[in-house]
């Protein structure tokens, strides 16, 4: 049996006994609205001393024109937000991220978070589903300021 029919096979039994987690297409997402203190306030817990984060009058003389928050800070918001999703339906463990930073979030924008399941993939080896996603994050403006790729396991228990 190749890997697919393998994969299908799983995915019914595991609909069958009701476990799964996760579905193709399956959307979540949440809105955060920043603050310039607390984009201050992740950029110092995380040792980040850059000034665009924490310094107005020298981010008035960057390209960006204003305090951004950091990358650290945004990624953080958006893998969070697969853990409280994921969380809710099993036991849950990110084990890969990609992200590519496209455009500036600013420190008084509110950003919308927001992940699609493109793949589940049953591992009985793991005992739950390998569940493969697509994320971004969409500034103020409507326009993606941050695109992510990841693969989380979600399961009975770790």
């Amino acid at each position: 049996m190749n890997r697919d029919a393998t994969s299908s096979v799983l995915a019914a039994r595991h609909r069958e006994k009701g476990v799964m987690r996760a579905y193709p297409r399956e959307r979540f997402s949440s809105q955060v609205a920043l603050s310039p203190a607390m984009v201050v306030e992740f950029a110092n817990a995380a040792g980040d001393n850059n000034p665009i984060h924490h310094d107005p009058e020298f981010a008035a003389g960057t390209r960006f024109g204003r305090p951004t928050a950091s990358g650290p800070h945004t990624t953080a918001l958006l893998l969070a937000l697969t853990a409280s999703h994921f969380s809710k339906k099993g036991a849950m463990l990110g084990l890969e991220f990609w992200v590519r930073f496209r455009r500036p979030i600013f420190a008084d924008e509110t950003i919308v978070l927001e992940w699609m399941v493109v793949k589940v993939t049953p591992n009985e080896k793991v005992r739950g589903e390998i569940v493969e996603l697509r994320g971004r994050i969409k500034g103020q403006d409507g326009k993606t300021s941050l695109g992510a790729k990841g693969r989380v396991l979600v399961t009975d228990h770790l």
